[in-house]
């Protein structure tokens, strides 16, 4: 990181944030590395994490919140730090980095904006901060974001989850899917159509609801398995009749899509940080490798532009990516527009962060597949980045839009 893109202050927290990564996941990771790298420990056999994991990561949780890591980005109104978007970009690239795909948990030691505290719950009543707050800021307790459908994905016009009112309260019912941290959250961010005129008429008719997930008629109906994986943190829920308050709604009646795009920004920056941090990481890689003395045809590893070339383009990505990336979060910080240009931060950085990942492993040829390595890990965990989020083809539909409307100037 150049001294340019960060003031000391800000610089000194990263370093702090580094060495608790060292301390809490690092640590972690080794003394339960049985558990944590086989999957047949990891995973019970219904592919939910083992009590024991579930155990870590929320340890790793409330100790970064005893740090005050955790509830950096939380707003200063629920009583975290306020810090802005700009620092949000550099922890989670400097996480990433830092723990790549190796130290798994690492993660859990900032809150998401979709599994922890965030910007949504200043829109719910004080009734369910009270409720819910405490055990979200200390890391006890998650959420997790509840919006896609089997036939509400991209467009979410499609959303067939209702609620219906009953007397003081809600009843909802309908089915999500590829829920984040589903399996094991503590609430869900539930979003349900409650005027089906607005609905048709695509001007609104979907409101927001903080769901307990223990409430009764709410299931954790399955967990969705990925890239042949034996468990994973995807869920599929099935809401029958579960009865809320009127205090479980969030934000406004009817306006559910505000409420969700105060995370869907950041989002975005969290995935472009991803990938961008696990490029860097992989590069960091490959630079030991091609320069530590392997020779091949009687010449360094590093003559050769059949393997430096690629790489060299990686750097060019990752650079222009980062850059792009940092000026979005500079127009989150100060309330200028930003939607198109985080469409194409989205699309660079992802694409970016995969083919540097394809590069850094055709590098080290055969050696680039073992396990070893974890670069085929991370190969399989940035291609999900491409999708999730707002898949490149829809980003790139909503530059392409925005280009036709002469919103975007060249």
């Amino acid at each position: 990181m150049n001294s340019i893109d960060i003031d000391p202050e800000s610089a000194e927290l990263l370093d702090g944030l580094e060495g608790f990564l060292r301390k809490e996941v690092t640590r972690r990771h080794e003394e339960h590395a049985a558990l944590l790298t086989d999957p047949r420990r990891r995973f019970d056999e219904n592919g939910l994490y083992t009590e024991d994991v579930v155990t870590l990561l929320r340890e790793i949780r409330m100790a970064s919140a005893d740090a005050g890591y955790f509830t950096m980005f939380v707003p200063e109104s629920l009583g975290g730090a306020g810090l802005g978007a700009t620092m949000w970009y550099h922890a989670w690239e400097r996480l990433f980095r830092s723990c790549s795909v190796i130290e798994w948990m690492g993660p859990q030691a900032l809150a998401h904006w979709a599994t922890g505290p965030s910007p949504v719950i200043e829109k719910c009543s004080e009734e369910m901060r009270a409720n819910v707050l405490p055990g979200l800021m200390s890391g006890r307790e998650t959420m997790c974001f509840a919006m896609s459908e089997p036939d509400a994905g991209t467009d979410v016009w499609q959303m067939k989850t209702h609620a219906v009112r009953d007397g003081d309260g809600w009843r909802i019912s309908g089915i999500k899917q590829w829920i984040t941290n589903g399996p094991h959250a503590d609430y869900a961010l539930v979003f349900a159509v409650t005027d089906k005129d607005l609905v048709a008429k695509r001007r609104g008719g979907i409101s927001a609801f903080l769901v307990p997930t223990t409430s009764p008629g709410f299931q954790m109906a399955e967990v969705i398995k990925l890239f042949g994986n034996i468990g994973g943190d995807e869920a599929v829920f099935h809401l029958t009749e579960v009865r809320v308050e009127e205090a479980n709604l969030v934000g406004e009646l009817n306006n559910g899509f505000a409420v969700g795009r105060l995370g869907i920004g950041l989002g975005k920056l969290y995935n472009a940080a991803k990938a961008i941090g696990w490029g860097n990481w992989a590069m960091s890689l490959a630079q030991e490798h091609v320069s530590g003395g392997r020779r091949t045809f009687g010449r360094p590893l590093s003559d050769h532009q059949g393997i430096m070339f690629p790489l060299a383009e990686s750097a060019i990505d990752l650079h222009a990516a980062r850059a792009m990336a940092m000026r979005c979060a500079a127009l989150m910080d100060v309330g200028q527009p930003y939607a198109d240009e985080m469409a194409m931060t989205k699309v660079l950085a992802s694409e970016a962060g995969f083919r540097a990942l394809d590069r850094v492993i055709q590098s080290f040829g055969a050696t680039g597949f073992t396990n070893e390595l974890h670069l085929t890990d991370a190969f399989i965990a940035l291609r999900r980045i491409r999708i999730s989020d707002g898949s490149a083809e829809m980003m790139r539909r909503q530059i392409a839009g925005s280009i036709a409307a002469g919103r975007l100037t060249f």
